[in-house]
């Protein structure tokens, strides 16, 4: 059998797939700014919101042809220096923080999206070399944008060319097809058991942070390499040597290459794509957790999603598919996704996902669900398309439809997804204490009958505070009243509804202020116009504390001391005793004298 390089850091372009040798030390990078910034820029009360997308298919050029009126191959692809200046204006213009790359390692299949890896140290030579590469990010982070790369170590590829049955004996994988063979994916899986295969994973993920400077690292398909059983019936996996179904070997790669890389790599960012309830996937690997820095929250994704879905009349009696998620949002430090995987395989866009007669409707349920998403506590992530409503679904062979930014409703929705990233950005509330229950409260969670929450985030500062009404009914509500978390004066500072993003205008222009009357357990509350289907927020502005009124000055008054009884008589005898004695003091003098 031919074989590719498995270290190898160049190809050839598909369906060929002979290993290029390349050097790496050629390009000069002069991103030192990024570079030493990068740490500070990556904690965790800081902001992060994520443009994911398919470089291939993200812009295209119209396909060449050659003499013979066949496509050139390869031809539609741009070249990863010339898509750098085009995607880094547009995320820039959005307000995204980061990008995060559907996987660039080589690989045989446009239709595995990258997911099928065989050249795991090389890019894909469908947009470039590896220098063009390095152009890339080198762009991208003097723009002061951040990229992530998507990362399979769950699975590869049985192409001959490939790591399959390397040396004709399984070198990457495990022999029995129980323990080496995802059934549902026709895909292998690695042997964690063995240093040689760990250290060429673990190396791997290194090697894209270091070579090219890449900001983090997003694993996919964790899950499948935790549970032997994984997509399996009994009997087509073998448990571990305590009976259960767990892969301790994966476990221990896992908790090795996190702290790892966490050691070497200064900044950079280890993201799992995990869909079960795994315990401590961003846990500390010294408490036993797996080392992750976040989590897809998989489970609120699914659940809202469904909630977002019903008829609003019907929503009500969904509505802990709303709630439920806060029960567990301190379990793990998630990233909230509204990812490829939702918007591909018959599951229609997001757009075609929401109720509604009319796109119109249907736009303002997407709004509304945009809204709570970036008010929910968690870092963030879209992929590319929804951010103006694309109608068809995800098809990895042709370009985003642009066009259809030429008709209101969905440049109104890209206006609204830019604002959105620009209020999330300049309101600490709403990323500082992301993973800190003080950061959340629930003012009123029990409105199912309205299809109504309303909550706040939270900093140490109370004029920070940001107090969220979410509609997802398409009526409106005057004078809704609502309980505050203090005294003071609440400004309507952003609307989902507003008509500049194709709303109604339904809002509050004046500023109100908070009386002094109980409502949902508070103390205070005030009367709001709460639009249909659609998610407001109000800036908070604490009353100034009263100031302790100053002690009156008592009137000045005489004072006329009674006398007691016998006052006379005690001062006669005063006076004739002081007679007396001056009497005595005369008679003694003379005595003296004689």
């Amino acid at each position: 059998m031919l074989k590719s390089d498995p270290y190898g850091n160049y190809s050839e372009l598909r369906p060929d797939n002979a290993s290029i040798v390349w050097d790496l030390e050629q390009f000069t990078w002069s991103d030192e700014v990024w570079m030493k910034n990068r740490e500070l820029g990556a904690a965790k009360d800081k902001p992060l919101s994520i443009y994911e997308l398919h470089l291939g298919s993200w812009m295209r050029h119209e396909l060449k042809l050659d003499e013979d009126g066949e496509p050139v191959t390869g031809s539609e692809f741009y070249n990863y220096r010339e898509i750098a200046p085009k995607l880094a204006e547009y995320v820039k213009k959005l307000g995204y923080t980061h990008v995060e790359l559907m996987p660039v390692m080589e690989h045989p299949l446009d239709e595995s999206w990258g997911y099928q890896v065989t050249g795991y140290y090389a890019p894909t030579s469908r947009y470039g070399t590896p220098d063009d590469f390095m152009y890339f990010m080198n762009y991208m982070h003097e723009q002061g944008i951040g990229v992530i790369l998507d990362w399979v170590p769950a699975h590869f590829p049985r192409d001959a060319h490939g790591l399959a049955c390397f040396d004709g004996s399984c070198v990457y994988e495990h022999q029995d097809p129980r323990q080496g063979a995802h059934p549902h994916w026709g895909t292998l899986i690695y042997n964690y058991g063995r240093p040689q295969v760990t250290n060429f994973l673990i190396a791997n993920a290194l090697f894209w942070a270091k070579q090219y400077h890449a900001d983090g690292i997003r694993m996919d398909a964790v899950a499948s390499m935790l549970y032997l059983d994984y997509g399996k019936n009994d009997g087509e996996w073998v448990a571990n040597i305590y009976g259960g179904h767990e892969n301790l070997e994966a476990v221990d790669f896992l908790k090795h290459l996190n702290s790892i890389f966490k050691k070497e790599i200064r900044g950079g960012l280890l993201i799992a794509e995990e869909s079960t309830a795994w315990p401590q996937i961003t846990g500390s690997v010294k408490e036993n957790g797996l080392g992750f820095d976040y989590k897809w929250n998989m489970g609120w994704m699914n659940d809202f999603t469904g909630y977002m879905q019903c008829d609003p009349y019907f929503r009500n009696q969904h509505y802990g598919e709303l709630t439920f998620s806060m029960l567990y949002a301190y379990s793990e430090d998630f990233v909230l996704v509204f990812s490829h995987d939702e918007v591909v395989h018959g599951k229609s866009s997001m757009l075609l996902k929401m109720p509604g007669e009319t796109y119109e409707e249907k736009a303002a349920n997407l709004r509304t669900a945009y809204g709570f998403m970036y008010g929910h506590p968690g870092k963030k992530l879209l992929f590319m398309g929804q951010e103006f409503a694309q109608i068809s679904e995800w098809n990895e062979n042709e370009e985003l439809p642009w066009n259809i930014l030429e008709y209101p409703l969905h440049k109104n929705m890209q206006d609204y997804v830019k604002a959105l990233n620009e209020f999330y950005r300049s309101h600490p509330a709403m990323y500082q204490k992301d993973f800190e229950p003080e950061g959340f409260e629930w003012i009123n969670c029990t409105s199912a009958a309205d299809n109504i929450v309303v909550f706040t985030r939270k900093t140490d500062k109370p004029e920070d505070t940001l107090l969220f009404v979410c509609n997802f009914a398409p009526v409106v509500h005057e004078k809704y009243q609502i309980g505050l978390p203090f005294a003071g004066r609440y400004k309507e500072i952003f609307n989902s509804d507003a008509k500049k993003f194709g709303g109604s205008g339904v809002g509050n222009s004046r500023v109100k202020a908070a009386k002094k009357e109980a409502f949902d357990g508070r103390d205070y509350s005030m009367l709001v116009d709460v639009p249909p289907m659609a998610m407001i927020v109000f800036s908070c502005e604490p009353a100034a504390p009263k100031k302790p009124a100053a002690p009156k000055k008592a009137a000045a008054k005489k004072t006329v001391e009674p006398k007691k009884a016998g006052t006379k008589t005690a001062e006669k005898k005063a006076a004739t005793a002081k007679t007396a004695g001056t009497k005595k003091s005369a008679a003694a003098k003379k005595a003296a004298e004689k």
